[in-house]
């Protein structure tokens, strides 16, 4: 029984649990990437009416944005969670960059895979990040 104060134990991924998930990775990704494509421009035409304009006719302009920037947002945070709901970190949304807790060598490390790459062939350390990807095959050294 878990205690209600204490975390649940980590999901880590072998291989092949993380590359069955990429179909639906690349789903919730590309729709990510989508959503934040437009609350940038949203937020970038919201930032264009100035006080003044606001106050000029523009105002339901303003309340036009400020409720699209929400629906968003909201649809950003489905998606995370939904991500996080299966143990991956999304670490960057505009890159589709993402990590699976697995295990290496009997210790803790990242699976590292990223939207535009055809299969996940890198791994790092948790606290190495992007930087510090090495690939999986030994041979490999293309990331």
């Amino acid at each position: 029984m878990t205690r209600p104060d204490r975390q649940p134990e980590p999901r880590y991924y072998t291989l092949e649990e993380a590359r069955q998930l990429l179909p639906r990775l690349r789903t919730l990704l590309g729709a990510l990437q989508d959503d934040k494509l437009q609350l940038d421009a949203t937020v970038e035409a919201l930032g264009r009416l100035t006080p003044a304009m606001r106050g000029n006719g523009h105002s339901a302009d303003a309340r036009h944005y400020e409720e699209r920037i929400e629906e968003l947002l909201t649809a950003i945070r489905e998606r995370v969670g939904q991500i996080a709901e299966l143990g991956i970190e999304v670490k960057d949304i505009e890159n589709g960059l993402v990590d699976f807790p697995s295990l290496r060598d009997g210790r803790a490390v990242y699976l590292c895979w990223r939207f535009d790459e055809p299969d996940i062939g890198y791994w790092h350390e948790l606290d190495a990040g992007f930087a510090g990807r090495q690939p999986l095959d030994p041979g490999r050294n293309d990331g």
